[in-house]
């Protein structure tokens, strides 16, 4: 899968609410009211992930996960970086 150029990141990133670019990678935070809210929105992307063998970076502070997408095996953005992010918000 190719590398994205960045005009097309900077157009993917336009269709997406919240997410932002650090470096190779988009990142997002999204508050689950509370450590319990956190890990069970943590376990509820589980499932995109798998189904597309894409796994993002996660970190849980309490009422706050966020979650950072690579493809590092192509060493920046990748169109699965993006449909992965649109998965997430549809589940958040």
């Amino acid at each position: 899968m190719a590398t994205l150029d960045e005009v097309e990141i900077t157009e993917k990133l336009g269709e997406l609410e919240g997410w932002e670019r650090e470096g190779e990678a988009i990142t997002k935070s999204f508050d689950r009211g509370d450590f319990v809210g956190s890990v069970r929105f943590a376990d509820s992307l589980v499932a995109p992930a798998e189904e597309m063998n894409h796994h993002p970076d996660l970190a849980i502070s309490w009422s706050e996960v966020t979650v950072t997408i690579s493809t590092h095996s192509e060493g920046g953005l990748t169109d699965n970086d993006f449909e992965l992010a649109a998965k997430i918000d549809a589940l958040a």
